[in-house]
């Protein structure tokens, strides 16, 4: 399956060219430092990019000061990653070994360097998603995350970490990796927490951890954008890749992670160009970058929650209570599945009940029954993905087929696989536990029997809802919440909406074909109609 280089020494095997360091240069300051210098700390903003000219630098720990990581970075190589190009804060320390002369670049200079020099921009970018994609598969952070196994809310903030590539450690909370943890950063006493360079973050949340990680994206109050973004899955990446190329100013809001519902998919075997699968995390990650590449900003956990227009310019209000302003709207919020009516299902959300089933939410159900509810692609390949680690899996559709829902290379696979069993006609009848899931009880609809499974994880993928409440009053809608676009709608162009300057793209558009690339096209090709809206 395609995903991103993994070796850290294989990285930088495409140096950059000597004309490229000139850039650098021309650009940049000159810097030495001393051996045992600390280059940058955890919690520091990663606003420059340092090019090693001479020395050594490496990577150690805060509080041992021990190095990390075997291989250090030497002449011809630089530091950053992804997180450098925002502003983002460091998740790790660097130290000087040996007296070291770099070139020192800010973020804002080597954006415009990279638009410019597209060679340069394709090596800088490779080692910088490397180095994300290495530091988040092999732990290398100072964000720890105890008891992520048995603690809701330290359970969200390891799935907004994990969905949105944060680097993190999870430690079970009984384990005796978080004894010494506790014991290093001297927190004898507490439970399940989240350490980040050895401080508790109190009250946790996502939108907590994404403020003291430098991801919060603030807006000046009187900035105007080209186009605002709300939605951050297919559809709307890629409405901010072209945006960027275009020269628009845009921002993307996202209320859970970059990648949106398309995010959580484990395999996408069908997008052309990808023979061999990616998953919708890498997929969407990709996108992500190529559009911050081009100067679209992202802003993440962020809602939007209530849309007011005045002399012709649109003001969004948001869940942090500041009000972003742009000249156009790109509507691409898709879907979310519905909470179907089970008893005590909200008691066991997050504690049992998922709406996603990547990494994160398998850990849960390892050597245990597993259910999925569903009869889409994503409900497939959930059960496909979810078999790997559970003992096995139940997947509950509720029609008698799967022909007119499922792509057929999967409901093949889905029928063939012994380690899935498909129960046609089904649906969650009750579910058991105390503090959380430990059981659950299927009924068939075809003869009113029941079964009950010991189940710790029931993974609900069914009845896509759309997210247009924050719309009600400013474009038409159907009778099912979907926005409606196009001439015949009163928009002026095919992704219009009746309100002039409000666009529609993806699963959120009446009409739209529920496919990743569809919804790719979509948010491509709605920018030349925005552009038109802007100029005109």
């Amino acid at each position: 399956m395609e995903s991103f280089a993994n070796d850290l020494n294989q990285m930088q095997r495409t140096p950059l060219h000597a004309d490229h360091v000139e850039a650098l240069r021309e650009v940049g300051t000159i810097r030495t430092y001393a051996a045992g210098d600390t280059i940058i700390r955890p919690g520091d903003p990663m606003e420059e990019l340092l090019y090693i000219e001479s020395g050594e630098i490496e990577v150690v720990h805060p509080i041992t000061q021990d190095r990390t990581i075997a291989a250090t970075m030497g002449p011809s190589q630089f530091t950053g990653e992804i997180g450098t190009l925002s502003g983002a804060v460091s998740m790790i320390q660097m130290r000087a070994c040996e007296a070291s002369i770099v070139i020192v670049v800010k973020n804002t200079d080597l954006i415009k360097l990279m638009s410019r020099i597209p060679e340069m921009s394709d090596i800088i970018l490779t080692v910088f998603a490397a180095r994300r994609r290495g530091n988040v598969e092999h732990g290398q952070t100072e964000l720890k995350l105890i008891g992520a196994d048995v603690d809701k809310p330290i359970q969200k903030v390891a799935i907004f970490a994990q969905r949105n590539r944060i680097a993190a450690q999870l430690i079970d909370l009984d384990s005796a990796e978080a004894d010494a943890e506790r014991t290093s950063c001297d927190l004898q006493g507490y439970g399940p927490a989240v350490i980040f360079g050895g401080e508790v973050i109190d009250d946790p949340t996502p939108e907590k951890l994404a403020r003291t990680l430098g991801l919060e994206l603030v807006i000046p109050n009187d900035e105007v954008v080209d186009v605002l973004i709300v939605g951050g899955g297919p559809a709307g990446v890629a409405a901010g890749v072209y945006a960027g190329a275009e020269g628009l100013s845009a921002i993307v809001v996202e209320d859970i992670a970059i990648g949106g519902q398309a995010g959580t998919s484990s395999r996408i075997e069908n997008y052309m160009g990808f023979p061999t699968g990616i998953s919708g995390g890498d997929l969407l990650w990709r996108g992500e970058v190529q559009a911050m590449k081009f100067g679209t900003r992202f802003a993440m956990p962020l809602r939007i929650e209530a849309l007011a227009c005045r002399n012709d310019r649109f003001y969004a209000t948001c869940s942090n209570g500041r009000e972003l302003c742009a000249r156009s709207i790109v509507v691409a919020t898709g879907v979310q599945y519905r909470k179907l009516p089970i008893p005590r299902l909200e008691e066991f959300e997050g504690v049992g009940v998922y709406y996603a089933a990547t990494e994160m939410e398998a850990r849960f159900c390892r050597n245990s029954e597993a259910i999925v509810v569903g009869g889409g692609n994503s409900a497939g390949q959930a059960a496909m993905f979810l078999s790997r680690t559970a003992a096995h899996v139940h997947l509950l559709v509720r029609s008698g087929s799967l022909a007119a829902s499922m792509s057929d290379y999967l409901s093949s696979r889905l029928e063939a696989d012994p380690r899935i069993t498909m129960h046609y006609q089904a649906e969650i009848s009750d579910l058991h536990g105390d503090d959380k899931l430990s059981a659950v009880t299927v009924k068939n609809k075809a003869d009113s029997k029941h079964h009950r499974y010991d189940s710790r994880t029931v993974f609900i993928m069914a009845g896509a809802a759309p997210n247009t409440d924050w719309l009600a009053g400013h474009t038409a809608l159907d009778d099912k919440g979907f926005v409606l676009t196009g001439t015949e709608n009163g928009g002026r162009s095919p992704f219009e909406t009746s309100t002039h300057g409000i666009f529609a793209v993806g699963d959120v558009r009446s009409g739209s074909v529920k496919r990743v690339a569809s919804s790719v096209g979509e948010g491509s090709v709605v920018m030349s109609e925005v552009w038109n809206h802007l100029n005109s």
